[in-house]
């Protein structure tokens, strides 16, 4: 393979850069950099050279010798003063030495190729690099420390299990082996897909910390919701007016509620109108609103609500300042009834995401779902008895491989451009 190197942090000035360089002329290449290398996982300090001999800066130069390290290949920090200059100086330099620019995710991709890695935990690092909240980065955490590959694992074994016991009445009908292997198939089998059955239901849970959570707030005209939106996200996000109908579209604003994900949707009020932009925005606010996860309604209770509340949406009048009545109440304007409203979302998002699943990515389910249905193929199959026992087999390996398939053990190059394509140079 080449060598490669590029900027491991961030573009811009700071305190400190990291530039990382891969393959196996990294010793040779840093060599003509800083001369003498320190020993594998001693960092020292180093005069970086230009090739003229003029010193381009003084680095922490930290050497790992494959396999290792990250990538597995023998990989060298530069540990640089954090100027603009001093990196595109030293980048510069690498470029013209025995190395190339990495591309996107590269560095990870070459840890995946070594088997420092597997493609789940790859998925997970990625999710880990654009975590915000403290629930992204646990769930990812938990993909990148191998939880889930892991327990694909076990289900893997229990499958190859399986499969021999059948293979064995087939091939060996005439030995000393067990007759009938039904009882014991079909509670591997079972189990399996029971296991799986559960990382599938905690799917959508996983799926919203990773992306986030959408509250949309809902409600007829001049409610006060983007008043409220705007006293939630604590700046002004939305336009307010004393005039109905000001909101048109969806605004969106993105939030940590309680270390979750929250998207925030302040929709147009819903009422019938023959104003054919309104219209738009009333029909959007509608669609939108069926498919948050939560909908905060701002309504008298002498009014109709334009959806019916499902069991963790919130009904709350409006403009708690102005009432005399006693009626559970909110005001953007105040304050009053907010914090209120943050802590019982930040409940209820907090205990969806409690339910999480392993699965985190639409690549997941798919793979789960073919499973299923191919072990249950199989389990079919087995009930039937042992003149069906070679088609079982083979739904129970196609199971077994869209496992390894997932893990990225198999047939994934299809897969790699589109998983690395969104990793940065350095990583």
């Amino acid at each position: 393979m080449d060598t490669i190197f590029a900027l491991a942090t961030a573009q811009g000035r700071a305190g400190v850069a990291v530039i990382r360089i891969s393959g196996p002329s990294a010793f040779d290449v840093t060599h003509q950099l800083v001369g003498d290398i320190p020993p594998p996982r001693l960092a020292s300090l180093r005069k970086v050279r230009d090739a003229d001999g003029t010193v381009m800066d003084e680095a922490l130069v930290l050497a790992f010798s494959g396999p290792a390290s990250f990538t597995g290949e023998d990989v060298v920090e530069l540990h640089l003063h954090g100027s603009p200059a001093i990196n595109r100086a030293v980048l510069h330099r690498l470029s013209a030495l025995d190395a190339r620019l990495a591309e996107p995710g590269e560095f990870t991709r070459r840890a995946l190729e070594n088997d420092k890695m597997d493609l789940l935990q790859v998925e997970a690092l990625g999710d880990l690099i654009s975590a915000e909240t403290e629930a992204q980065r646990r769930q990812a955490m938990r993909g990148y420390d191998g939880a889930f590959t892991a327990r694909i694992d076990g289900w893997r074994m229990d499958l190859i299990r399986a499969a021999a016991l059948i293979e064995a009445t087939i091939d060996f009908a005439d030995e000393d082996v067990p007759v009938d292997v039904s009882p014991e198939v079909s509670q591997l089998l079972q189990g399996v897909q029971q296991g799986i059955q559960a990382d599938l239901s905690g799917f959508a849970a996983a799926e919203r910390v990773r992306i986030g959570f959408e509250v949309a707030i809902v409600g007829p005209p001049n409610a006060g919701k983007s008043t409220l939106l705007n006293a939630l996200a604590r700046r002004d996000a939305a336009i307010t007016s004393q005039h109905a109908g000001t909101t048109r579209d969806v605004i969106e604003v993105q939030m940590d509620l309680g270390g979750v994900a929250v998207t925030l949707l302040d929709t147009a009020g819903l009422r019938d109108t023959d104003d054919e932009v309104e219209a738009e925005g009333v029909a959007r606010a509608m669609s939108r609103a069926q498919a948050a996860d939560i909908r905060v309604f701002l309504a008298e209770q002498s009014e109709p609500l334009p959806l019916s509340p499902l069991p963790d949406d919130i009904v709350l009048a409006p403009k708690a300042d102005l009432r005399t009545d006693g009626a559970p109440s909110i005001s953007g304007t105040t304050g009053e009834g907010v914090q209120n409203l943050v802590e019982r979302l930040s409940a209820t998002l907090s205990d969806r995401a409690s339910g999480a699943g392993l699965a985190t990515q639409e690549r997941h389910r798919v793979a789960l779902q073919s499973a299923i249905e191919d072990l249950s193929a199989a389990m079919e199959k087995v009930e039937k008895g042992p003149d069906l026992y070679d088609i079982a087999a083979e739904d129970i390996r196609t199971a077994t491989r869209v496992l390894a398939i997932l893990i990225g053990r198999v047939d994934v190059e299809h897969l790699l451009d589109e998983v690395f394509s969104s990793f940065c140079l350095g990583k």
